[in-house]
């Protein structure tokens, strides 16, 4: 699975570009107010989701950081919302204004977005609810693989996303993170 790019911006639509990594020519979407800041020959990085249409072709959604593409993916797992709905959920504000919104059951904080009636925002909002307040928008994305490493080795996953999210910062070392998460999962 695709889940980083850095490269150059070759080409430029309204709804993609392609961007060159290693001889390599990628399709990628992005949000509108990120495709208004790319140029041509720019070097950029996105974070990136691979996804399968219904006629089984790929298409590759862009991201500007982790905390937008664990939004995009969460609000992508709702059945009857595409990535285009998703991608723009994803940059209607900021992790904790979304979180807010739904908090608060704000509808209107979603209308607007192409594709998504009144019945789609209640599906939305019912979904995501719990969804966003147990899902840790600002795990960083090092401790993906510490994360991967601690399921492999049987700890269920929320525990373990637990158990690293209380590791201090200063602690940057992946060992070393992955030894204190282990001693607080085990406790």
């Amino acid at each position: 699975m695709i889940s980083f790019i850095e490269g150059k911006v070759i080409s430029k639509t309204s709804e993609y570009i392609i961007l060159q990594a290693n001889s390599v020519g990628y399709k990628m979407f992005l949000p509108a107010k990120t495709l208004a800041g790319l140029s041509e020959g720019m070097d950029a990085k996105f974070f990136c989701s691979l996804q399968l249409k219904r006629d089984e072709t790929l298409e590759l959604f862009g991201v500007e950081n982790a905390e937008a593409l664990q939004v995009f993916e969460l609000v992508r797992s709702i059945s009857g919302i595409g990535p285009r709905a998703a991608m723009n959920i994803a940059f209607l504000g900021t992790p904790d204004q979304l979180k807010k919104a739904l908090q608060e059951g704000d509808e209107s904080f979603f209308k607007g977005i192409h594709g998504l009636g009144p019945m789609k925002i209640k599906k939305i909002l019912l979904e995501l609810t719990g969804k966003l307040k147990t899902q840790a928008l600002t795990e960083r994305p090092e401790d993906k693989e510490l994360l991967d490493a601690m399921t492999a080795l049987g700890f269920p996953k929320t525990k373990a996303r637990e158990a690293l999210s209380k590791v201090p910062e200063e602690i940057a070392d992946p060992q070393q993170r992955l030894k204190e998460a282990l001693k607080l999962v085990r406790r």
